[in-house]
């Protein structure tokens, strides 16, 4: 099977050794994702902001990788305030009502930069006539 490598760009890549997503087969996988625009945090006090800025990046990146949110079958998502968890779910849902992958909503002590509220990993799993 072969092996596609997304790179963000971010120095960080090569110093921790990752990338964005990596694609084998017809499966992806998108390291966790933080809400950034031209290098700055979105909207540092809006969680639902993060969140919708954080699925329209991975839209992109799934697009290149021939999928699209309809392939997604988890969402992992890692928050420093789970009581703004309906924040998160009004842009989770707003992409996700209708293809429901499995999720989960973790609430951890610090994210990367004190600035991020949420981080979100994703899995999808292409049709093999696509990908």
């Amino acid at each position: 099977m072969s092996r596609q490598n997304v790179l963000s760009g971010s120095p960080w890549e090569d110093k921790m050794g990752y990338c964005r997503a990596v694609k084998i087969g017809n499966v992806i996988e998108v390291s966790g994702t933080v809400a950034i625009v031209d290098g700055e945090t979105v909207k540092a006090d809006d969680i639902y902001a993060q969140t919708k800025n954080i699925l329209d990046r991975i839209a992109n990146v799934l697009a290149g990788l021939g999928a699209s949110m309809s392939d997604v079958v988890r969402t992992r998502m890692f928050t420093t305030d789970v009581s703004r968890w309906q924040e998160i779910a009004k842009a989770h849902g707003a992409v996700f009502g209708e293809i429901k992958p499995t999720t989960s909503i973790y609430q951890i002590s610090a994210l990367i930069s004190p600035e991020y509220l949420i981080e979100i990993e994703f899995t999808a799993i292409v049709d093999g006539g696509r990908g």
